[in-house]
């Protein structure tokens, strides 16, 4: 005993150097990323043997430098103190267009060039200007596509769910989930209209919303979110927060919800009946709540369950996927979430990973649970999707019960 205790006393002594300089790096990281994403296409597109005429080069850089300075300024003024919607519409766009700049810069710049220079096209210099070319053509159409995405009604993605204790009488229910509306700085009342028409078409017998509801305030915001209150269910509209909320105000989101009809699933459960069979329906605050300060909001999933028959099949809703160890050590048959967006942006998905266990889609986690993560129905910030499209989805619960058949 006495071995392994120093052993382990000299691993975590080791570990803890590494630990610290690990949070010392990441403490740059807000320095480093932007001059990244702004360096690395200029120098592309053109310094990397371009020789571009002195106004072209000296013109381009300038633009860069701007994208430079006026992103993170902009982004400050619109999604700091000041909360300026203007600022916070050019900070987000360009911060978008850099990503994907940046993307494309780096793909584009080593392996079309590579493959220039194998199939013997053109000079240094031609190659150079190609590359420049093919780029900007690539990211202004990855831009305006995502811009359509992002603004369009999501489509309708129906996913068939086979819950193993799912009675009979339940085989069937409709579920339908949106998540990450993020109503924001671009008005989207009209947008936020025509979802939940959609939503309204397609006979759901429990409506869920898991979160991100907005950037702003209830009070800001509301005109975008009023058109929640249109959509309709057979048996509840249930709602959890995400961790936008308790950025403005979650407290105000929580009662607008409840005025607009919606159920605001606080760590709590309701029952939902069909055909003699029973489903628990329950949701947990954002696990970012208890950080809030705000009095009575955390991620309580004891206290959700508490009261429900262990023996009933639970749906529980948590706006964040990496919930999903609790889920499954508390035996949960189906966890909806968001909060990823899918990424949004490619390939921003690869970093999502790095903080939640799924980016979207059906997953098992353990020997019961399944988890159905959504790539969210609006859009955060850069008002582009790209290859991450948005969808509402309709979650057809199964029974491997056959119903008994009628006399």
């Amino acid at each position: 005993m006495t071995g392994t205790s120093e052993t382990s006393s000299v691993d975590g002594g080791a570990r803890a150097p590494r630990r610290s300089r690990l949070r010392r790096l990441m403490r740059w990281i807000p320095l480093i990323a932007p001059v990244l994403l702004w360096a690395v296409p200029c120098w592309v597109l053109l310094h990397a043997g371009q020789h571009w005429p002195l106004p072209v080069a000296l013109g381009g850089t300038v633009v860069f430098l701007l994208g430079l300075v006026v992103m993170p300024l902009a982004m400050a003024r619109g999604h700091g103190r000041r909360q300026q919607d203007g600022a916070a519409i050019i900070g987000d766009s360009l911060l978008g267009a850099g990503w994907v700049l940046f993307t494309w810069s780096v793909l584009l710049g080593v392996l079309l060039r590579l493959a220039l220079r194998v199939t013997g096209v053109g000079d240094g210099q031609d190659r150079a200007r190609i590359v420049t070319w093919v780029v900007l053509g690539v990211a202004a159409v990855l831009l305006a596509w995502g811009y359509a995405e992002a603004r369009r009604v999501p489509r309708v993605r129906r996913v068939d769910v086979t819950l193993p204790r799912l009675g009979a009488g339940l085989d069937g229910t409709r579920v339908v989930l949106i998540t990450d509306t993020h109503y924001g700085p671009l008005d989207r009342a009209r947008w936020s209209a025509r979802v939940c028409a959609k939503v309204n078409t397609l006979d759901a017998d429990l409506v869920c919303h898991t979160g991100d509801i907005a950037d702003g305030t209830a009070e800001r915001r509301r005109a975008q979110a009023t058109p929640l209150g249109t959509v309709r269910a057979a048996r509840a509209r249930v709602y959890v927060t995400g961790n936008h909320e308790y950025y403005s105000e979650a407290q105000g989101w929580v009662d607008l919800m409840g005025e607009l009809g919606w159920e605001p699933l606080r760590n709590r459960h309701l029952l939902l009946e069909r055909g003699g069979d029973t489903l628990v329906v329950a949701g947990v605050d954002d696990v970012t709540a208890e950080s809030s300060g705000l009095p009575g909001h955390r991620a309580h999933l004891a206290g959700a369950l508490d009261g429900a028959d262990p023996d009933l099949p639970v749906l529980l809703l948590a706006h964040q996927p990496a919930f999903v160890d609790r889920a499954a050590a508390r035996g949960v048959d189906l966890q909806l979430s968001g909060h990823t967006h899918g990424g949004q942006i490619w390939p921003f998905h690869h970093l999502v990973r790095i903080d939640q266990p799924v980016v979207a889609g059906l997953s098992r986690h353990g020997a019961r649970t399944l988890l159905y993560t959504s790539r969210g129905t609006g859009f955060w910030g850069p008002p582009f999707r790209v290859f991450a499209p948005s969808e509402i989805t309709l979650l057809v619960l199964r029974s491997p019960r056959q119903p008994l058949a009628q006399p």
